[in-house]
């Protein structure tokens, strides 16, 4: 592509729907909800709606949809991957890269997919020489593909914000970078792209530059041979969640404001029936209750005088009953769930809990499918990063990856079971399975050291 279609691309993409939805799912989850834009209405004089201020305006935000989100992200990626290879070197390579800092920023990545329906893992090396992994927003992207299945990229295009001073001003900028297979090219975007220079004068840079005894004009430039940004989708229609519950999380957020309206508006829950007003007019009669809590009337051609009232009540019962309902149906279309479900009640067995993680657990098989074919396209460029600093080749080393999900159980039962296990299954598999064990392989050390030691082994076998 050239310029001009990459320049006519980025002003598509600002204004897309599919941009839009990103940013309502990044929104949403930030708790920046459309209620927040609400106005109180009534029918004019013409029949007109026009807007009031005499009324409560109340604003409430439930962040079901948050919930969900944080539920789906802790459930899968909350608790540190396995990874499986008979290389013992190699899986100490890999526990050194993908270390705590990684998995912060890849379950950052998992809200990006659930928000965005996509989410992108920038690979790239820090001033001192270490493979670094970096989120980028999803809403900055704009992708390029090489093929219909959206798995290959050509190009993607990166178009993203910066605050700049021009002289005691501050002004926002957009600027834009452009990753190929073998460089980036960084511009600044008015409409059209102008070539963003450093101080030498480049706008155009390798992916990889090797520095000697820190001489600028002594160095090497080297490429990924492939664009360094992994996709991790959601699903394979890049489809966000918040699509699916949108309309639910506004009804939530709108019957809790109008009944919050309506317990305010104490003097409109009552209709006045005013007989004989010693007044000018309902303004003066509105106004001299608010103020003295008492108006006059008077008795004229012998009719008394006086204020009825009708009062309309508030049925508390009616929200309960659909904000139920509505909960419950933004949990079934999120498919999350509910953990006060009534399936527990007094027996939180086994059954009664994979029960319940059914929707969510059926959910995340396909986000796992998903993040598996990531994984395979990360771990190349860690694989060649390895190779590349003399740490062995491991290109062709089959590794599994292993999804720990973060689920309830009951302990005593699953304990049970571990037990009546005996003698049917192996040590290593009865001691991966026990809900008190996080590391397999030191606990297998710890009995084989108890068992030479003449201790008791708790019935296992070797």
């Amino acid at each position: 592509m050239n310029k001009g279609q990459i320049e006519l691309e980025i002003l598509r993409w600002k204004t897309s729907i599919k941009r839009k939805i990103m940013l309502d799912g990044e929104r949403y989850y930030r708790g920046n909800h459309d209620i927040l834009k609400r106005k109180r209405t009534v029918i004019g004089k013409n029949g007109q709606v026009e807007e009031v201020y005499n009324l409560p305006n109340n604003k409430i935000i439930d962040n079901q949809y948050a919930k969900v989100v944080d539920q789906k992200v802790n459930y899968l990626l909350g608790k540190p991957l396995t990874f499986d290879t008979d290389d013992k070197n190699y899986l100490e390579e890999l526990s050194n890269i993908f270390n705590s800092r990684f998995y912060r920023t890849l379950r950052n990545v998992g809200e990006d997919i659930l928000n965005c329906g996509i989410g992108y893992l920038h690979i790239h090396y820090d001033v001192e020489g270490n493979l670094v992994f970096r989120r980028f927003n999803p809403y900055e992207i704009l992708p390029f593909w090489r093929d219909s299945e959206h798995t290959i990229l050509n190009c993607a295009v990166r178009l993203y914000e910066v605050e700049e001073y021009d002289g005691l001003s501050k002004r926002v900028i957009e600027k834009v970078e452009i990753y190929f297979k073998d460089r980036v090219e960084k511009y600044i975007f008015d409409g059209t792209l102008r070539e963003d220079k450093d101080e030498n004068g480049e706008y155009i840079y390798p992916y990889i530059t090797l520095r000697y005894l820190g001489d600028k004009d002594n160095c090497e430039s080297y490429s990924w041979d492939r664009i360094p940004i992994i996709t991790f989708k959601y699903n394979n229609k890049e489809i966000p969640l918040i699509t699916k519950v949108k309309s639910l999380q506004d009804a939530i957020n709108t019957m809790l404001s109008d009944f919050q309206n309506n317990m305010q508006e104490d003097s409109r829950n009552t209709i006045l029936i005013i007989k004989n007003y010693d007044g000018t007019n309902l303004d003066e009669f509105r106004h001299n209750l608010a103020t003295f809590g008492a108006v006059k009337v008077r008795s004229i051609d012998g009719s008394q005088g006086g204020v009825d009232a009708l009062q309309v009540e508030v049925n508390s019962e009616n929200y309960k009953a659909i904000l139920t309902l509505l909960k419950k149906s933004l949990i079934e279309n999120a498919m999350g769930y509910d953990g006060k479900d009534d399936k527990l009640g007094g027996n939180p067995n086994q059954m009664n809990i994979k029960s319940m993680y059914s929707d969510i657990d059926l959910d995340a098989n396909k986000m796992e499918t998903e993040i598996q074919a990531s994984f395979e396209d990360l771990l190349w460029f860690v694989n060649v990063h390895l190779s590349n600093i003399g740490k062995g080749n491991y290109i062709e080393k089959k590794v599994d990856v292993i999804f720990n999900r973060d689920i309830l159980m009951n302990e005593t039962e699953v304990i049970e079971n571990c037990k009546n296990s005996v003698g049917i299954l192996s040590n290593e598999t009865i001691i991966s399975n026990h809900p008190w064990i996080n590391n397999v392989i030191k606990e297998l050390e710890r009995l084989k050291r108890e068992d030479s030691e003449g201790l008791d082994n708790y019935g296992f076998e070797e």
